[in-house]
């Protein structure tokens, strides 16, 4: 447990020295170049073709959302219990086919690398040993399969916005873990069904197209499995995912 804890900080801590070392600057640098080049026009013909693929790298910060149980207020063996975010290295596939002049479908499955989702409690009653404040750390790799639609925003020279909006299911491949089964642990459900929005920008450059994005995701599923017999999962009833996610994407 210690072990992949200690992994988790340090791959989330590489990527923050990334993000602020590479991903900006390459953003400031396209930012520039669109600004200051002369007015040719790249790839003139992107919009007319039926499909198109390419590859994602980003960032994203998982949390969940919880309910709390009618256990929690009538037992204080728990005081309080908040869920944390954390955050993950995404790299992804990427496939995108032509609706309309405005709309696009797009498939984007991703695999979410070195995020974990933990628990932080406050205990009200404690055994010999037990410290009063506990975390409990649930690692995930999690497999995401998202549907989505674009809307695109009329082209200016080698610039443009999009919308983006649809679906997606999430299958935690860390789920069966030993340190996710270990006991008195908070269980989740392997699979997860959500809605995604966001937005985007299309930097068209002689070579590559690079679209940096935000998006949103929001968990529907209760993925909590409440086993009302463990003091750290029955002071819980619903619990939903959450996610903020950082993209990169090179078509």
């Amino acid at each position: 447990m210690e072990t992949q804890t200690i992994d988790f900080k340090l791959i989330t801590k590489s990527f923050f020295l990334l993000r602020k070392q590479v991903i900006l600057p390459v953003l400031f640098i396209i930012a520039g170049s669109s600004c200051f080049a002369q007015r040719e026009i790249y790839h003139s013909d992107h919009d007319n073709e039926a499909y198109y693929f390419g590859i994602t790298l980003g960032y994203a910060s998982s949390s969940l959302h919880a309910t709390k149980s009618t256990r929690f207020l009538q037992d204080d063996s728990v005081m309080s219990a908040q869920p944390g975010a954390s955050g993950g290295v995404i790299l992804g596939l990427l496939a995108t086919g032509r609706l309309t002049d405005r709309f696009q479908i797009r498939v984007n499955p991703q695999l979410v690398i070195g995020g974990s989702r933990y628990l932080n409690y406050t205990l009200g009653s404690t055994a010999l040993g037990e410290s009063v404040i506990q975390q409990k750390i649930l690692p995930t790799i999690l497999l995401s399969l998202p549907l989505q639609f674009k809307f695109n925003s009329d082209r200016i020279d080698n610039f443009r916005t999009y919308l983006l909006a649809g679906i997606k299911y999430d299958i935690d491949i860390a789920s069966n873990s030993t340190a996710r089964n270990a006991e008195g642990m908070v269980k989740l459900k392997s699979g997860d069904f959500g809605l995604e929005g966001g937005i985007g920008f299309n930097f068209f450059l002689p070579f590559v197209t690079i679209s940096p994005e935000i998006k949103f995701s929001y968990g529907l599923s209760n993925i909590h499995q409440r086993d009302p017999n463990l003091k750290y999962s029955s002071v819980f009833d619903v619990i939903q995912s959450r996610m903020i996610v950082f993209s990169l994407h090179f078509e």
